[in-house]
This record gives C-alpha cells, sequence and structure tokens, in this order.
C-alpha cells in the first residue's frame, strides 16, 4: 500500500512529524467522523482509534510507540551528546513552564515539545499570534526534535 510506505517513510526520516501528523489525524477524525470512510488510510485509522478506544481522547499506540522510541533516543543522547544536553538544560525551563499549565505536568519533555508545536500548530490554524517568547521556545523544541529525528534516522 502505498500510504503505508509514505507513513514508514515518514517515520523514518522525521519520527517529531510522524507524531504530530498522527495527532492532527486524530483530532480530524474526532472533529469530522463522518469523513473516516474519505479514504482507505482514514478509514484504517478511525477503526484502530475506536479499537483502542480513543475516539473522546488519547492517541493511538502507533504514536505511543514512536514517543517512546523518541524518549529512548532522548535518554541515550543526554549520556552521549554534550551539546544536545546543554540544548536540553537551557529549554527545560520553559518546557517546566508549560508542563505545569497542563492536566499533566509530569509528562515527558519530549512530549511536551511535541505538545508545544502542536498547539502552536493550532493557533496558527486559527490565525492567533504567537508571542516572541513562544516563538522562541519554539525554535529550540524544534531543534531539539530534529536532533533526535536526525538520531532516529541514523538508526533505522
Amino acid at each position: 500500500m502505498k500510504s503505508e510506505k509514505w507513513k514508514v517513510k515518514v517515520k523514518r526520516d522525521n519520527i517529531a512529524e510522524y507524531i504530530l501528523w498522527l495527532w492532527q489525524i486524530e483530532d480530524y477524525l474526532r472533529a469530522f467522523p463522518g469523513q473516516a470512510e474519505a479514504t482507505k488510510e482514514l478509514s484504517e485509522l478511525n477503526e484502530m482509534m475506536h479499537r483502542e478506544g480513543i475516539m473522546d481522547g488519547g492517541h493511538l499506540q502507533l504514536a505511543a510507540v514512536a514517543l517512546e522510541e523518541m524518549e529512548e533516543l532522548h535518554a541515550q543522547l543526554l549520556d552521549e551528546d554534550a551539546m544536545y544536553r546543554a540544548a536540553v538544560m537551557r529549554l527545560t525551563p520553559q518546557l517546566n513552564l508549560l508542563k505545569a499549565k497542563t492536566d499533566r505536568p509530569t509528562m515527558s519533555d519530549i512530549e511536551a515539545c511535541l505538545v508545544l508545536l502542536y498547539q502552536i500548530m493550532m493557533l496558527r490554524l486559527q490565525k492567533r499570534e504567537i508571542s516572541p517568547e513562544t516563538a522562541a521556545v519554539q525554535q529550540q523544541a524544534t531543534a531539539l526534535l530534529q536532533f533526535i529525528s536526525r538520531a532516529y534516522r541514523d538508526v533505522k
């Protein structure tokens, strides 16, 4: 199936983008359940969401597994790469502030970066302003996720 090859390629090339894509599809299928049959791919993902009981909230196992893979690489990079460790330390205070404003303050730093990017994407879709401070944090989070995505691509 062409879409399966595309998903595998996107996951391999940019695992963070893959997770954000899955989250976006989940939200789309929740908002427009009648569109689930528009394509075979949407129908399959909709069926997965029903099977996994996440039609009202939560994320597909596909996204959870990808996030776990990112977390494992994050831990490895923290141990092995001083520049990566320094980038994480610079971003940690902003991530802690973000996490404190959520209903899940104990989420991981990687998930917090993804949540931040997803929220910014939603604000932009609504044509809402992004503060310069938020844009700066976005750049740092994007750089961190790009670093992990490159490391993931190199491993795969």
